[in-house]
């Protein structure tokens, strides 16, 4: 019996040995590939267009020009601003207030696809349309101003740095992630009650109490942007549509945010722009504007318009019955429980 006893001990010490063997070789097994899947990447690269280091601007009488476009979409304020060097004949905002970092954040309304696309047609003024006349309408709606010489060597720089920006893009492609991201539709008008809301919450410290931003310590350039008052874009700009508005929000804001981790939800985004684009601001006519009505955005707030809806719904919505009614596509509605239209 004692013997017996003794050969099962053995049997087990040896089933134990193997066994342990095994499993070592096996973890060994699994430590290799998991250290050679932490050496691969874990996802793709970014496929978004992204600015180019302004280190990597050329030498030279070309890269002067390139330099001082950048620092004029970067200050604008500190050149055409109530106290401009060069003129007093803007708002004080900087072009890089709407097109961030100076045009070359994803998502950020940035520059990217400028010169691979320009010139072209514009639907809102109805012919072709150059960069020159581009920042002419950003002087005179966003900047509530009036346009520099498009001859000037200010709009020959601010070109030759969005051309710049745009080196390496096939001409006819807009790059991923250029200009402002669209964002599904509210199944709902957007509500400015409760975009004061979020206001306070999340804009407010930056912005103000008053929507009137901050300025740097010698009161020229803007860190924050004014979101309305009288220094604020006038109604004739493309954030004024509501769609414009939360599409850069969203990416964007509260400062800080980066696209890849958004800290507004898209419903917030447009509850958020309806809040902001309902406040007192310049109010400047373009009657030229949209020569042909049918061309307008579901979010021209202004008549007269191709359909039966009234300004009030062109405004703040709900937007999914006028494209309807327009062209019946399907169209991707969020009004916080994911839904979707049928034809």
């Amino acid at each position: 019996m004692k013997n017996k006893t003794m050969l099962a001990a053995l049997l087990l010490i040896l089933l134990v040995l193997v066994g342990g063997e095994i499993l070592l070789r096996q973890i060994g097994t699994w430590s290799r590939k998991n250290s050679e899947a932490v050496k691969s990447p874990a996802a793709p690269a970014d496929s978004l267009w992204q600015g180019p280091d302004s280190a990597a601007i050329p030498s030279g009488s070309s890269g002067d020009l390139i330099r001082y476009g950048q620092d004029l979409i970067a200050r604008t304020g500190y050149y055409y601003g109530p106290a401009g060097v060069i003129s007093r004949t803007s708002n004080g905002m900087n072009c890089q207030n709407c097109h961030l970092d100076a045009g070359k954040r994803p998502w950020g309304n940035n520059f990217g696809g400028v010169q691979s696309s320009y010139p072209k047609f514009k639907e809102r003024r109805g012919a072709v349309e150059d960069i020159a006349q581009r920042v002419s309408d950003c002087f005179e709606r966003s900047l509530n101003g009036i346009a520099p010489d498009t001859s000037s060597r200010e709009v020959r720089a601010m070109i030759a740095y969005m051309e710049w920006l745009g080196t390496g893009v096939t001409k006819g492609k807009k790059p991923a992630g250029s200009g402002i991201e669209t964002i599904p539709y509210l199944g709902r008008a957007a509500d400015p009650a409760k975009g004061k809301q979020i206001y306070g919450l999340k804009c407010q410290t930056c912005h103000g109490l008053e929507g009137a931003g901050l300025k740097d310590k010698d009161g020229r350039v803007y860190i924050y942007p004014p979101l309305w008052g009288d220094q604020s874009y006038n109604t004739g700009a493309s954030l004024y549509r509501l769609s414009r508005l939360a599409g850069f929000m969203f990416n964007n804001m509260p400062s800080g945010t980066d696209y890849r981790k958004p800290q507004l939800s898209a419903e917030e985004a447009w509850d958020l722009s309806a809040f902001i684009n309902s406040q007192p601001r310049p109010a400047k006519a373009f009657p030229q504007d949209w020569p042909d009505i049918s061309l307008k955005p579901v979010d021209h707030p202004f008549g007269p318009f191709a359909d039966s809806f009234g300004a009030v719904q062109h405004k703040f919505g709900p937007f999914l019955p006028i494209v309807r009614a327009r062209d019946g596509k399907d169209i991707h509605a969020h009004d916080g429980t994911q839904q979707k239209s049928s034809k």
